[in-house]
């Protein structure tokens, strides 16, 4: 008799179990992506790259699907200078937050993990730079459920804040930046998943 009431919290707590992570980023194609813009995407060793196009042009590159309250892991790096990152929450154009990967004089200590805001500029800066690897793989985690959001660098969290702007649902994307003062940016990325939240 009490092994079967054993059997039955089990099967009560897998009910409730998360969803595994899954992968945003076949390590082969494009698939499930869809660019704007006029920037170089590309895939290569399992690794997704994005560069500037023609004369400097800009460009984001965004998932098809949408989610509202999730979380998000990827390794990247950056050859820097450069102006990149992570977009979430992006609904239409000029929507949208975006966990930035940086590292330029406008900016001063300002630093890749920081999370800006359209129409709101840098609602949380990361100032702690042990979190950032200017030369090698950075491991980011997301996390966002309703106006709570965090991010994770390396370890270490350097963003923790509540903000409503954009609480619905929208596509994660990522940004190349336009402009001479980031020629030859070039931003990789891996190991891309989510895991929506209920």
């Amino acid at each position: 008799m009490e092994r079967l009431h054993c059997s039955r919290r089990v099967v009560l707590g897998l009910a409730f179990a998360l969803p595994a992570a899954a992968k945003v980023f076949d390590g082969r194609t494009l698939k499930g992506w869809k660019a704007e813009g006029n920037a170089t995407w590309l895939v290569e060793n399992g690794e997704l790259i994005g560069r500037q196009g023609p004369g400097g042009a800009e460009g984001d590159l965004f998932t098809e699907q949408s989610w509202t309250n999730f979380e998000f892991s990827c390794e990247w790096r950056m050859r820097f200078p450069g102006n990149s990152g992570i977009w979430f929450r992006v609904a239409a154009p000029r929507t949208g937050y975006q966990v930035d990967f940086l590292d330029q004089p406008s900016h001063p200590g300002v630093l890749s993990g920081s999370l800006y805001c359209m129409g709101k500029a840098f609602i949380a800066e990361n100032r702690d730079r042990a979190s950032v690897r200017n030369d090698g793989w950075n491991q980011m985690q997301l996390r966002v459920q309703g106006d709570h959001i965090t991010i994770h660098q390396n370890g270490r969290t350097v963003v923790d804040i509540h903000d409503a702007t954009f609480p619905g649902a929208g596509r994660l994307g990522i940004q190349i930046h336009k402009g001479k003062a980031f020629d030859g940016m070039e931003v990789r990325l891996r190991s891309m998943k989510v895991r929506e939240l209920k």
